[in-house]
């Protein structure tokens, strides 16, 4: 069970470190809280599962109730940037 948590929290941290928007940070910490409370608390793979859904759904909302009237956009190159919505 250990060597679980520890493996969740180490892809948690990588998923973080890579999200590009405030948005996808928010959605990925969620997600990886959720997934390694969930894992913890059940012992099961399920109980991960599903705090990571309920964690990732949590963590996007909150990351975007403050960038309301604003979308993300990329450029002919693939960057992201958030601008007012059309």
């Amino acid at each position: 069970m250990k060597k679980t948590i520890v493996a969740l929290a180490l892809v948690a941290s990588t998923i973080t470190l890579s999200a590009c928007s405030q948005t996808e940070r928010g959605t990925a910490i969620g997600a990886a809280s959720g997934a390694i409370i969930g894992g913890a608390v059940t012992g099961r793979a399920g109980g991960a599962l599903v705090g990571a859904a309920v964690g990732g759904t949590a963590g996007y909302l909150i990351a975007r109730s403050d960038r309301s009237g604003y979308c993300v956009y990329r450029d002919r190159r693939g960057h992201r940037y958030e601008a007012r919505c059309r």
